[in-house]
């Protein structure tokens, strides 16, 4: 059990009030600390990193990593939020592209795996690799299809 102290700062109130003014957004410290510097507040991106740290280690906010060379994505919570599904993701081996999925079907899939195969999968943690439509269309045009 976590006996860490929770508590709230001014600037950590200010990155948590903009995830639940956005619960179905997920963001990086990066997007969180440029829409923040744009409103005028003056938090630095290591302030932002810390803060988000210290709410996913109280449970409010969940970090997604889907792989090395993509930052980490931050998102409310389920309790927190009115998300209903699990997140995950889907990203182009093509273009980078990251895709946030919130779909009840793989929900679905999520449910069947554990109860008819007795696995858990983490939604935050796994990651669809393939082809978004922007460069399938981009292959087809190439090949003249």
């Amino acid at each position: 059990m976590n006996h860490r102290k929770i508590y709230r700062t001014n600037q950590k109130e200010i990155v948590l009030k903009y995830m639940e003014e956005h619960p179905q957004e997920h963001f990086t410290a990066v997007d969180l600390y440029s829409v923040l510097k744009q409103q005028g507040h003056r938090i630095g991106l290591t302030t932002i990193y810390r803060h988000l740290d210290r709410l996913v280690d109280e449970g409010i906010v969940i970090k997604s990593i889907v792989d090395e060379s993509t930052p980490a994505c931050f998102e409310l919570s389920g309790h927190r939020s009115s998300q209903k599904s699990s997140c995950y993701h889907c990203k182009c081996i093509q273009c980078g592209k990251l895709i946030h999925l919130h779909c009840d079907e793989i929900t679905k899939l999520e449910n069947h795996i554990l109860e008819d195969h007795g696995f858990k999968v983490l939604p935050e943690r796994t990651v669809f690799f393939g082809i978004c439509s922007a460069c399938v269309e981009k292959r087809e045009t190439e090949a003249g299809l």
